[in-house]
């Protein structure tokens, strides 16, 4: 098995670049920047990422964040999350806040997941796929008359159908007040509501039901913390009450045969 070696020089030049694209993303129109443009790019946005950062997650009607999405998470337009207008100079004052895609002609006005049943598109309930709806607002049919707009009864891991659900974009004060975990501050282009690894699984998954750690993951661990040791305790009494019950036993061997050789 060959493995692949790289320099000290070469290793820093990759790691440069992968910070370069995660904080870039696709605004450089696929030629790099200068070493000047970077930082003048810099220098305007990430003050705004810092302070105007939007998280994006699809939530079931039980308040659970059953999908944190992410940079290359798809939307129902079929572009991914990084191709929508994620960085604002103002937070808008208007609920919902709209994430347009960026796409040329794309007909998105906004940001809005759709899952995925394995990696095929779910069907609406007119049994046509959900890439076979308008990207516009409605989402009307491509290729039937009958259907209003797509709904899908498709059932979220949560228990939940797809209906039940919607896509929220909220600002860091507004999860906050909610107590549902915000994360590190970061200038990378794109993090919707990434916050952790855990913020990688689905929502019924992670130990609590928003994002990372938090009481309730605390919570969940110190109770399984008490059944561990509750299931110690039942087999130490069980292991001591075997071992008076052979001690027990052989008492009574001895005694009979002290009687029958007195």
């Amino acid at each position: 098995m060959e493995r692949l070696r790289v320099q000290a020089e070469g290793a820093a030049a990759v790691d440069e670049y992968v910070e370069y694209r995660r904080i870039v993303g696709d605004d450089d129109g696929g030629k790099l920047f200068t070493p000047e443009q970077y930082e003048e790019y810099k220098r305007k946005m990430l003050p705004i990422r810092l302070q105007n950062r939007l998280y994006v997650s699809w939530r079931s009607s039980t308040g659970m964040d059953c999908k944190l999405v992410g940079p290359e998470t798809q939307c129902f337009c079929t572009h991914r999350y990084k191709q929508h207008k994620t960085d604002y100079e103002e937070i808008p004052e208007d609920r919902p806040i709209c994430v347009p895609c960026r796409v040329s002609c794309c007909q998105c006005k906004s940001y809005h997941y759709v899952p995925l049943n394995g990696t095929q598109p779910i069907r609406c309930r007119c049994k046509h796929f959900a890439d076979q709806h308008s990207a516009a607002p409605g989402f009307s049919c491509n290729s039937c008359s009958k259907c209003s707009g797509f709904h899908s009864c498709f059932t979220c891991g949560c228990g939940q159908p797809t209906y039940a659900h919607e896509t929220v974009v909220e600002t860091k004060q507004e999860r906050l007040a909610q107590g549902k975990p915000v994360g590190q501050d970061v200038p990378y282009a794109a993090m919707g509501g990434l916050t952790g690894f855990s913020s990688l699984a689905e929502g019924y998954m992670r130990l609590d039901d928003s994002g990372v750690g938090g009481s309730n993951a605390a919570k969940q661990v110190s109770n399984l913390r008490s059944s561990e040791e509750d299931d110690m305790a039942y087999f130490e009494k069980q292991y001591q009450e075997r071992l008076k019950k052979e001690k027990a036993a052989k008492q009574k061997v001895k005694g009979l045969l002290l009687s029958k050789n007195p």
